[in-house]
């Protein structure tokens, strides 16, 4: 790990970790007792330390991508299983096979429009898995650009697909604190078909853009025919617990150009809703 720059004329704690690994075998050093906290892994992995893992947790992604100078993000959910359609092997259910090309196609469409620029805006983030998150990282390095991964430790998983920009690969335990960092510097969100966890963060960004705690950035649902069969919008405002207005807070594309048109016409997508439409009162501060 690169050394950082120090402002102060203390001892740094790397060197005194480095002095404990050259210190005498003695009773007393073998003990666990001994070992500096910051540096004892059984310490910082006990209950009543989840408050300083969470903080970190939320911290070294953080300051990972504030080194690497990525200022906004354009993020990508979708299905680990939709395979990619080329695949020997046909894996993945079939019917939505197009998505993972369409995926693909539009984040490199994406990240050519970013490196245009500069490459420190609109940069893609996935969830750094398999699928749609494949897809995703691959369009990026298909045009020669960089993109993030947020991976999750799984029972059943996994490393990291070969796409993601190594130095942007990020790997959490907490679920809440990945999902914050997903939107922390969303320029615009897009879902494609997915399952249970697709779902999970689909609604939780729209949970947070309906109630006034994070900006109407474009959010873009890719497939209309599958997101109308597995949610019932109509009902959802016809029974009363949305409000009609909030069907206007996303958008059914069905192409990479189709979603890149919806970008441009969307707005600023720094706006907040001051109110919530069928609620009383104002809109939750942030």
């Amino acid at each position: 790990m690169t050394e950082e720059p120090r402002s102060h004329p203390f001892r740094d704690s790397a060197q005194d970790v480095r002095a404990t690994n050259r210190v005498p075998d003695t009773p007393q050093t073998r003990s666990a007792a001994y070992r500096l906290a910051f540096a004892d892994r059984d310490f910082l992995t006990r209950e009543e330390l989840r408050p300083v893992r969470l903080q970190l947790e939320l911290l070294k992604p953080q300051m990972g991508l504030d080194a690497a100078g990525i200022v906004s993000t354009v993020v990508l959910f979708g299905g680990a299983r939709i395979a990619d359609p080329d695949r020997a092997d046909g894996g993945g259910p079939a019917p939505l096979s197009r998505y993972y090309a369409e995926a693909r196609r539009f984040a490199r469409l994406m990240t050519e429009r970013s490196l245009a620029g500069g490459g420190a805006e609109d940069v893609i983030v996935t969830g750094g898995g398999p699928g749609v998150m494949e897809a995703g990282n691959r369009g990026a390095a298909d045009a020669g650009g960089r993109s993030v991964g947020l991976n999750i430790v799984l029972p059943h998983e996994q490393a990291p697909n070969p796409y993601v920009t190594p130095e942007l690969c990020f790997n959490f335990h907490y679920f809440a604190i990945r999902k914050m960092h997903f939107l922390l510097r969303a320029r615009a969100i897009c879902v494609f078909p997915g399952g249970f966890g697709t779902l999970d963060e689909m609604f939780e960004s729209l949970t947070l853009i309906q109630t006034g705690r994070m900006a109407k950035v474009p959010f873009l649902l890719f497939g209309r025919a599958f997101w109308e069969r597995v949610v019932d919008w109509e009902a959802l405002a016809e029974a009363g617990t949305i409000s009609r207005e909030d069907l206007g807070l996303f958008a059914f594309v069905e192409t990479a150009e189709e979603a890149l048109a919806a970008m441009a016409a969307w707005g600023s997508g720094t706006e907040r809703r001051e109110a919530i439409p069928g609620r009383d009162g104002p809109a939750v501060e942030g």
